[in-house]
């Protein structure tokens, strides 16, 4: 049977912190629900009830248009084991997007590793935590990090990110803007990219 706590607790961010994968779930009003994978050690709790991810570019950006477009910026995040003991954690809440460059970005990012093709940082405001048995989730042993993501964004180089993202993550796959490029300039300069 399920559980629902207003927050996280040592237990649950522990749990979350030996986490390889999680999954980002959100919708606009209408269109289409995207369930998106994440990995790369990229989550960090950063208090009992603020979340967040360093979110990489992509061939498409539907978490932030989705949370751009939702006037609640509903999210969800979902942890499960894959090894070890069952259990199913997800996390609701509201979103919001902070894209590479802004002052938040800034403030947040040294807390992640700042892994090449970085473009936003995804918060999450939790206002439910829920926990399930997760018993039906097959074990899995975790063997490394994938790495041609990093290698395609280190390849394509600063200017060459901005670029794709340009043509790529303007709208999502429902026509909806995500907020990219930031303040709605199509043509203005690139922004920092990695280090």
């Amino acid at each position: 049977m399920g559980k629902q706590f207003d927050e996280l607790d040592d237990t649950h961010r522990g749990f979350i912190e030996r986490q390889k994968l999680f999954f980002v779930a959100s919708a606009a009003p209408t269109g289409r629900v995207n369930v998106s994978p994440k990995g790369m050690q990229s989550f960090r709790v950063l208090s009992p009830t603020r979340v967040a991810y360093l979110d990489l570019t992509g061939s498409g950006n539907e978490t932030s248009a989705h949370v751009e477009t939702c006037a609640d910026g509903r999210l969800t995040i979902m942890f499960c084991a894959v090894e070890g003991v069952p259990l199913i954690l997800r996390l609701y809440g509201r979103g919001t997007i902070h894209r590479r460059g802004s002052a938040r970005y800034s403030e947040l990012l040294p807390g992640f590793t700042d892994i090449a093709g970085a473009r936003q940082i995804v918060q999450l405001d939790v206002d439910r935590v829920q926990t399930s048995c997760g018993y039906a989730v097959p074990l899995f042993e975790f063997r490394e990090e994938r790495t041609g993501l990093v290698r395609w964004a280190e390849s394509k180089g600063d200017q060459g990110l901005e670029d794709y993202r340009r043509e790529a993550n303007v709208l999502s796959i429902d026509g909806l803007p995500t907020g990219w490029p930031p303040n709605d300039e199509a043509a203005g300069p690139a922004l920092p990219g990695p280090d």
